[in-house]
């Protein structure tokens, strides 16, 4: 017989207040290990939830600061040290014409560090995930709200996790295994 490693305990309900609550119920516990699925944005979730405020936005300004300096140190290179061409008797370092391109390049690396920095904050790419196992989770995109408690958090027991749903009025209730 096959054996199976439990991931978590997920729970249905019918709307976003309950999903708030239960969440705020959740972080007072204690657990740090779950996550809740919705199929629209909730105002106040990552406030009950207690999320950080994201890296992304240092990740694309670091991203911006290095293609600015990058765009003029290339063209500080190419036009100064590297070949300079004495046209009309313009300087070599003509900063006003390299404004297009240093804006270029900043924008140019903003885009990929937002990218890539969302695929890494994500853990992405991940091709399963065992929630999508579950036949209701596709109600998630649907009219449906769920929470995730994960097996792994330290304060996680199954007796415990199925109580704390059932008591918070959880309409659908199943464990999860990878």
């Amino acid at each position: 017989m096959e054996q199976r490693n439990l991931y978590g305990i997920l729970a249905e309900f019918d709307n976003p207040k309950e999903l708030i609550d239960i969440s705020k119920e959740v972080v007072e516990l204690g657990y740090d290990k779950f996550d809740t699925y919705s199929p629209f944005p909730i105002h106040g979730i990552d406030k009950a939830m207690k999320l950080k405020k994201s890296k992304l936005g240092w990740i694309v300004l670091g991203h911006g600061i290095l293609g600015f300096c990058g765009a003029l140190a290339m063209m500080y290179f190419m036009s100064v040290i590297d070949y300079p061409l004495n046209i009309g008797g313009k300087p070599f370092f003509n900063v006003p014409a390299w404004v297009p391109v240093t804006f270029e390049l900043t924008i140019l690396l903003s885009a990929f560090g937002t990218v890539f920095g969302m695929f890494f904050l994500n853990g992405l790419p991940r091709f399963n995930h065992p929630l999508f196992n579950i036949e209701r989770f596709k109600n998630s995109t649907d009219d449906k709200f769920f929470i995730c408690i994960e097996a792994s958090d330290s304060k996680f027991h199954t007796d415990i996790v199925l109580d704390l749903f059932k008591n918070a009025g959880a309409s659908y209730i199943e464990e999860v295994y990878e």
